[in-house]
């Protein structure tokens, strides 16, 4: 069964929002009109990465940065190039888009921790 999150009209360019389901948190970013969707987990210690609802780029927009170490990860790989989890990534989820809706297997969210 699909998720919707949301129109990918409503992710203003250079910006993130975050969504909650029942199995856990994510994130989508949009950077040069494509979508990015990520689960809200550092790999550092498993939490979530913004301290305020949607604020999880840093204040240039340029990368993703988890507030709670100051890990900045590469939004189109979710790769971390500086901060604890250097070299590792943010788990990236599959996603369509459907009409403009960003769409999401079920089966593709993890359990949350």
């Amino acid at each position: 069964m699909a998720i919707t999150l949301c129109h990918s009209d409503e992710i203003p360019e250079g910006s993130a929002r975050g969504f909650e389901h029942a199995r856990g948190k994510l994130f989508a970013v949009k950077k040069k009109g494509e979508i990015y969707l990520y689960l809200n987990r550092c790999p550092h210690l498993n939490l979530p990465l913004e301290w305020e609802p949607h604020a999880f780029l840093d204040s240039e927009a340029l990368y993703i940065k988890c507030s709670n170490h100051g890990a900045f990860f590469i939004p189109e790989s979710g790769e971390c190039i500086q901060g604890p989890c250097l070299g590792e990534s943010l788990w990236s989820i599959a996603f369509q888009i459907v009409d403009g809706h960003i769409l999401i297997p079920e089966e593709e969210l993890p359990e949350s921790p």
